[in-house]
């Protein structure tokens, strides 16, 4: 997949989402399988395979305009037939085709398309297993290749490598149908199947290798499955108890990478909510991205599956300015955040700025000089209600930091853009670094990543966007050592999350140090996450973390 293409999600229906294995890696093995190539199978699941053949067929469409949408210009293309979620796709020539069928050669061969379709209904048992509560994983290998349609949804996520869309070459393609089964829901399961490669057809036609439906105990079905680890607790505070209660911990969900950063939790789509939304996290919840600048990409990790996959590569160096990425100790990506229609926006240390990917797969600039010069790096970000964005610009991502010569500013900025323009509102710190609102947006927190001032300041916040009258809300200047102030987030009752020398300190809004919470890596930035926005996911050096914590995060 184009790493700057955008494909919008299309949420499964009642607990469906994509969660493909890639080489190398595969789940627990399933308490049980039913292999759907056999009548047994079938008639376990009171199932019906169908098969039609597809068209590819010439139709008219647009030509891109100015704006790489659509334009009025007509021109001629091809489509398939029949398109599913059409009524001539329930009306077309369906032929109930028995199980032990599937290996049959259909379609005409060479560039050949069809659709099989298999309705269901999630057993009770199978055998003498009890699958009640299991996970329920609708596995299939198409020859060649294969997407797969679950109640009418296709999921489709930037990065996602398999799952609905192709993903690759005689490719077992997996989808979660159900967690927590319950049995006696129907499924409908559309699999589109071509003949491939695409761009060189093969004297052969398409088939059926192989269709399961395994089932898993609760957890078994992940590919990385969470790891608990020891985590340290200092209380200080009783309240402490009720962010972090005793006992709690903590789970590494992946590991492995140069430096973890900016991580953005992308909840599900809803349309009818939030119809402006570009993405979303598909029927089961939402998934998490989060930046490794060392390695200059964007991961995702998706909590259906635990897998972790490239969502944007060349994240935050593309070679603009001609350095050389050699360079670079930072050149990817830092800080991530949703603006309140639901888009992306990355802080891109190598290309000195602050972009936006759209729905159409393009890059908006949002700010890269300020009076004529190039920002330093844009480290993280934070968008207001109202969308004003704010973001900090040290020259940690640059080469030489302070000292190096492509450095244009002489001062590292707290910004914000509103409204189009773009405004320094702050100059304050040497290293700003970690920002965020109070949950009533009157005050922004801004730390300084500096080991000779370790402050995290307070400033009145004005509908303009302007700061005024800083304050400092914590001083840990006194603390001996390199490790500095970091990511910084607040929860909805306003106290304050900040990596910190320690691990991550909890203040009240009043600036009470409420307790510690250690893990066995240092965490530089961290996010609120999944629908009650109650588990904190930390990004720390090497490793992937999450824990559940009392406090729900402030904002969406």
């Amino acid at each position: 997949m184009d790493q700057i293409r955008f494909l919008a999600l299309l949420p499964f229906a009642l607990n469906s989402v994509a969660a493909a294995t890639p080489p190398g890696q595969s789940p627990e093995l399933p308490s049980v399988v039913l292999d759907l190539r056999t009548t047994e199978g079938v008639d376990a699941v009171q199932g019906e395979w169908r098969y039609t053949d597809a068209q590819i067929v010439e139709t008219t469409f647009l030509l891109p305009g100015p704006d790489s949408k659509p334009s009025s210009t007509p021109t001629q293309t091809h489509d398939i037939l029949p398109r599913i979620n059409t009524p001539e796709f329930e009306s077309a020539s369906w032929v109930q085709i028995p199980a032990t069928s599937l290996e049959t050669r259909r379609t005409t061969g060479k560039l050949s398309c069809g659709w099989y379709r298999l309705d269901l209904t999630l057993p009770e048992r199978v055998g003498d297993f009890d699958v009640r509560g299991c996970d329920a994983v609708f596995e299939i290998v198409a020859d060649d290749y294969a997407e797969v349609w679950i109640d009418g949804k296709l999921s489709q996520v930037l990065g996602q490598a398999g799952g609905g869309p192709i993903g690759g070459w005689n490719t077992p393609t997996r989808i979660v149908l159900a967690r927590d089964l319950q049995p006696g829901r129907e499924v409908h399961v559309a699999v589109f199947a071509a003949n491939g490669p695409l761009s060189d057809p093969p004297s052969n036609y398409v088939w059926i290798r192989s269709a399961t439906l395994d089932f898993y105990r609760p957890g078994q079905a992940m590919i990385n499955r969470p790891e608990t680890v020891p985590i340290t607790l200092t209380r200080l505070d009783p309240e402490f108890d009720r962010i972090a209660s005793p006992g709690s911990s903590a789970e590494r969900l992946a590991e492995g990478f140069a430096f973890t950063e900016g991580p953005a939790w992308i909840p599900p789509l809803d349309r009818t909510a939030e119809p402006h939304r570009t993405y979303g996290g598909g029927g089961l919840g939402g998934y998490l991205l989060f930046s490794d600048p060392n390695k200059n990409v964007i991961h995702r990790w998706d909590p259906v599956s635990g897998q972790v996959s490239i969502f944007r590569t060349k994240s935050g160096y593309t070679g603009i300015g001609g350095a050389a990425i050699g360079e670079y100790h930072q050149p990817g990506s830092n800080g991530l955040a949703l603006d309140p229609q639901g888009r992306l926006t990355i802080c891109e240390h190598g290309n000195r700025r602050v972009t936006r990917l759209e729905p159409n797969g393009s890059i908006t600039v949002l700010a890269d000089r300020y009076e004529g010069h190039r920002l330093n790096s844009p480290n993280d970000l934070v968008y207001r209600s109202d969308g004003a964005l704010f973001f900090t610009d040290p020259p940690f991502g640059l080469p030489l930091v302070f000292d190096d010569p492509r450095k244009e500013l002489g001062f590292s900025g707290v910004y914000c853009m509103l409204n189009g323009t773009l405004r320094l509102v702050s100059r304050d710190l040497s290293g700003p670094n970690g920002l965020a609102f109070s949950p009533d947006e009157k005050y922004l927190y801004v730390d300084n990543w500096d080991e000779h001032r370790k402050v995290v300041l307070r400033y009145q916040v004005a509908v303009d966007g302007s700061l005024s009258n800083p304050t400092t809300f914590v001083d840990l200047t006194s603390i001996p050592g390199g490790t500095c102030f970091d990511g910084l987030k607040v929860d909805a009752e306003g106290n304050v999350y900040v990596s910190a020398p320690g691990g991550i300190r909890v203040y009240s809004p009043g600036g009470v140090h409420l307790g510690t919470i250690s893990l066995p890596e240092l965490p530089a930035n961290f996010a609120f996450g999944d629908a009650d926005r109650r588990t904190l996911f930390m990004t720390a050096r090497t490793g992937l973390y999450r824990m559940r914590i009392g406090i729900p995060g402030a904002g969406r």
